[in-house]
């Protein structure tokens, strides 16, 4: 399902950016660009108009698109059992957002509680109607999408996701499961370890809870797995598999019509997904580390087999800009800049159906930033959203 249009204020007047290296989907070329109502309207390596501003040789690239990043959530908890109010908690949150140079964001936001963060249940209306009223208000720079991250061992999922899954503003489904001994934690006695930590119980407590939990869990996961993508396929919004980690899991994934495995645990799990014709996001901070921060499955890894479409941020939203430059200039990767930035623009652009952005192209949408390098460290200098200029 194409998501097109949208609400955001656009610029009107013609703008002109000249002396620049544009980021094209498959090559870069020095040019210029100009953009009006909004959309691109010329991109050519002709001679630059006089009224044009000089970029200096900086890149021009597309605004990135980042389908999962769960930092606002952060925002809204910035220490533990401290509730930072959701609206000021947007407003920083889109700060660091369009610094990053994401100009689209899916802000994933938790349905449904885990045992460290019953919270979320409460929560999460209010996140979603902060998002809502920033974003109708004029108050958001970049554009903020929900994608909403279904725990399906809560009960309570169900509900909360079909009171929130009709709002406009929610765009992406995605099912997780995040149990001991199960997909991205597969160590029990690692789980028990960070439960203990966090709850305070003795380790007799966290083994016999753990137990009850699992017992628990498995009478109602389930019904409430089926139910989601139920209702994901009835609102015909993107819908993704989280932490594949056995072949089975993208088995079943596909079997109930996801198309899209993100953050897969294991490299079996990630061939089996592109084997069955399944997009794979990776973590761009798992490519910056170096490695997962959970023991599971390097992303370099899945790259050297060309497994991965689609980076996201995950839980730092500038890693997406740092991971593509990087990527780019590591003899390791065989992707240059463009194929970098695709992976960051156009790839996730396509997955979530938003066909007016993602790529420097006369009519689309007018998502811009100039980026600037330091001993490799790329910079965020200016950025436009839908033709106008926000950064």
């Amino acid at each position: 399902m194409a998501f097109a249009e949208t609400r955001l204020p656009a610029g009107r007047e013609l703008t002109a950016l000249k002396n620049a290296r544009i980021v094209l989907a498959d090559e870069i070329v020095t040019g210029h660009i100009s953009f009006s109502g909004g959309e691109i309207s010329s991109i050519d390596m002709g001679v630059a108009p006089q009224s044009g501003e000089d970029l200096n040789g900086d890149y021009l690239l597309p605004g990135l698109i980042d389908i999962h990043t769960d930092h606002f959530e952060k925002h809204v908890y910035p220490r533990a059992h401290v509730r930072w109010d959701p609206l000021r908690a947007a407003l920083a949150h889109d700060a660091q957002i369009i610094g990053s140079g994401i100009t689209t964001v899916f802000d994933s936001i938790c349905v449904g509680a885990t045992v460290s963060r019953p919270e979320r249940r409460e929560v999460l209306a209010p996140m979603i109607d902060a998002l809502e009223l920033a974003q109708s208000a004029g108050m958001m720079r970049a554009e903020h999408l929900v994608h909403l991250r279904c725990e399906v061992t809560d009960a309570e999922t169900a509900r909360l996701t079909e009171a929130n899954i009709g709002k406009e503003i929610v765009r992406m489904i995605s099912v997780m499961e995040h149990l001991p001994g199960r997909r991205q934690s597969k160590n029990i006695g690692a789980y028990i370890e960070r439960r203990m930590a966090d709850t305070g119980e003795s380790r007799a407590e966290a083994e016999k809870n753990t137990r009850e939990l699992l017992s628990f869990s498995d009478e109602i996961s389930e019904n409430v797995r089926l139910t989601v993508i139920d209702l994901a396929h009835k609102h015909e919004l993107p819908l993704l598999s989280h932490d594949d980690t056995e072949l089975h899991h993208v088995d079943e994934a596909v079997a109930a019509g996801i198309t899209v495995s993100e953050f897969p645990c294991t490299i079996e799990a990630a061939r089996k997904a592109k084997e069955l014709g399944m997009d794979v996001v990776g973590g761009a901070p798992n490519v910056l580390r170096g490695g997962s921060q959970s023991g599971n499955v390097a992303v370099s890894d899945l790259m050297a087999e060309s497994l991965v479409d689609i980076l996201a941020s995950d839980y730092v939203p500038r890693s997406l800009l740092d991971c593509a430059f990087s990527i780019a200039a590591d003899d390791a990767f065989s992707e240059d800049l463009p194929a970098a930035i695709r992976l960051v623009t156009k790839a996730p652009a396509g997955v979530s159906g938003l066909t007016d952005r993602g790529e420097l192209v006369r009519g689309k949408r007018a998502d811009l930033l100039q980026i600037g390098v330091l001993e490799g460290h790329p910079f965020v200098k200016q950025a436009w959203v839908a033709g106008r200029r926000v950064l």
